[in-house]
C-alpha cells in the first residue's frame, strides 16, 4: 500500500481512539471504541484453542475492523441504535473501505459482508464475543454508571448469540454469575446505607 494512502486510512481509524462508547472503564472514565475493539481482538486471540473448527485468525480480523464505521458515526448503544442509524454507518464504512486499494479494499469489503450475514462459524463467534465483551466491560465498571435498563440487559445481551457454542455458553454463564453478584452487592450496600 502506498504510504500516503496508509496514513490517510490510519488518520480516519484514529477517531476510534477519540470516540467513546456508552461503557465506562473500571477507573471511571468512558471507554473508547478502540479500547473495546482491542480487547475483543485479545479475546479472540486467547480463545483460539476453544474453537479448533474455526479460523480464529479470520475471527481476529473481524474483531479488528468490526467498529470502523464508528469513526464516522460515533458509538450508538445497541439499545438506542435505530435501523436507519445502523444502515448509515454501514454505508459510510463500505464506501470508505471500498476506496482502499487492492487487495485490502476487496478483502475487507468481503469480510464486512460476511460479518453482516452471520452465516459462517467465524462471523457467529466474532459477534458473540463482541456482545460478551460489552457485558464484561459493564461488569468491570462501577454499577453507578449503569442505566436502570442495564440491570436486565446485562443478563440477556448476547444470550442468543452464545447458543451455538458450548464454550461461549459457559463463558456467558460465568459472566452472568458475576453480574448477579455485582447487582446483589450493590443492593446490599444500598440497604446497609439506609
Amino acid at each position: 500500500m502506498e504510504p500516503g494512502k496508509l496514513l490517510d486510512i490510519l488518520s480516519v481509524a484514529e477517531k476510534l481512539k477519540c470516540n467513546t462508547r456508552h461503557s465506562y472503564t473500571s477507573s471511571g472514565r468512558k471507554e473508547s471504541v478502540a479500547e473495546h475493539s482491542w480487547r475483543l481482538a485479545l479475546m479472540a486471540l486467547l480463545l483460539r484453542d476453544e474453537f479448533p473448527e474455526a479460523d480464529m485468525d479470520h475471527v481476529l480480523r473481524m474483531c479488528l475492523i468490526h467498529d470502523l464505521g464508528e469513526a464516522f458515526t460515533g458509538d450508538i448503544p445497541a439499545f438506542e441504535k435505530s435501523e436507519g442509524a445502523g444502515q448509515r454507518e454501514e454505508e459510510l464504512l463500505e464506501a470508505w473501505v471500498g476506496s482502499f486499494p487492492a487487495p485490502q479494499g476487496p478483502e475487507l469489503l468481503a469480510l464486512l459482508r460476511e460479518m453482516d450475514a452471520l452465516e459462517t462459524p467465524e462471523a457467529r463467534i466474532y459477534k458473540a464475543l463482541d456482545n460478551l465483551e460489552a457485558v464484561i466491560q459493564h461488569d468491570e465498571a462501577d454499577i453507578a454508571t449503569w442505566l436502570p435498563l442495564e440491570y436486565g440487559l446485562q443478563l440477556t445481551y448476547g444470550a442468543e448469540r452464545v447458543k451455538a457454542a458450548p464454550y461461549l455458553q459457559r463463558l456467558k454463564a460465568e459472566i452472568d454469575r458475576r453480574t448477579r453478584r455485582k447487582i446483589a452487592e450493590a443492593a446490599a450496600d444500598k440497604a446497609e446505607s439506609k
